[in-house]
């Protein structure tokens, strides 16, 4: 879902304010390449993987097992889910202005966008039959869990990230002075990314790079001129924040929803420390190697 998720502003969080900053909606297609290559070294990694966990578990695979036809139920959810992608880009395009609530000033946009969203939710629980959920073991349990944990998340980081958006000025200058090369982009995006929340990582390393060569510029323009002119590093940024998301169960809100639901399945997961030393190190890193070699070499 993270290495995915790069394909359209849709698909992930910081790309989605990459487009409302001006990056175009089709120009995340310039990560098919990264994109294509993490996914076939990962495959392959999975095929080994199933093919080891298959020969260890053949014997006890049943000679004979009961045939059900494949269907899918609650076919007509992806017109509500097609009404969720439709709010969330018709709020990155529609431009309505602002009103004062309580002294904060809120998007006209984004109002109607989350309306929409919820609309659509509950549009879904009432058309669809309960048997569906209960077949499917829904409980609102790995939801209410990943919404309390980014809920502390959010609150906590904001120091952090306050921090890095102070750029050159603030207490990590030493780092972002020292990112230079398309690489130092990528891996210094994803590494932030993974620990903190991914999107205002990329905003601010994507205002690094935009005062860093177009300082004179209106951000639009700035923004433009990166695309045409600077593409490598506003890869870099955006693959870095994207793919990295991966690196633990905190560096995308997914990640943890997958987790959840698993353990209350009975699917033994491994702990935070262990996901990373079982699965990101040894899998995920060599990964992000092959494209800053392929890639991001400077």
């Amino acid at each position: 879902s993270n290495i995915g998720g790069s394909l359209t502003p849709l698909g992930d969080p910081p790309l989605f304010l990459g487009f409302l900053h001006g990056v175009h909606f089709f120009w995340t297609f310039h990560l098919i390449p990264h994109m294509g290559v993490i996914s076939i070294f990962l495959l392959f990694i999975f095929f080994l993987l199933d093919l080891i966990y298959y020969k260890k578990e053949k014997e006890n695979i049943p000679k004979e097992v009961q045939k059900e036809p494949i269907k899918i139920e609650g076919l007509y959810n992806i017109l509500f889910l097609g009404g969720i992608i439709g709010a969330v880009l018709m709020s990155g395009v529609w431009k309505a202005g602002k009103i004062n609530l309580l002294g904060v000033q809120l998007y006209i946009q984004n109002i109607v966008r989350d309306l929409i969203i919820v609309v659509m939710g509950l549009l879904s629980w009432y058309v669809t039959p309960k048997r569906v959920r209960e077949d499917n073991a829904f409980t609102w349990f790995p939801i209410k869990e990943v919404a309390y944990l980014f809920a502390g998340i959010f609150m906590t980081i904001v120091p952090a990230l306050a921090i890095l958006r102070a750029g050159s000025q603030g207490s990590l200058a030493f780092i972002i002075n020292n990112v230079k090369e398309p690489f130092h982009y990528f891996w210094i995006t994803g590494g932030l990314s993974s620990f903190l929340d991914n999107a205002p990582t990329y905003l601010t390393f994507l205002n690094t790079a935009l005062g860093k060569f177009f300082p004179s510029m209106e951000e639009l323009d700035a923004v433009h001129s990166l695309m045409a002119h600077k593409t490598v590093f506003l890869e870099a940024i955006s693959a870095g924040a994207v793919f990295m998301g991966a690196n633990t169960y905190i560096g995308n809100a997914p990640n943890f929803m997958v987790r959840s639901i698993a353990e209350e399945n009975g699917v033994v997961m491994p702990s935070f420390f262990g996901y990373m030393l079982k699965y990101s190190i040894p899998i995920l890193i060599p990964s992000f190697i092959l494209v800053t070699l392929v890639f991001f070499r400077g």
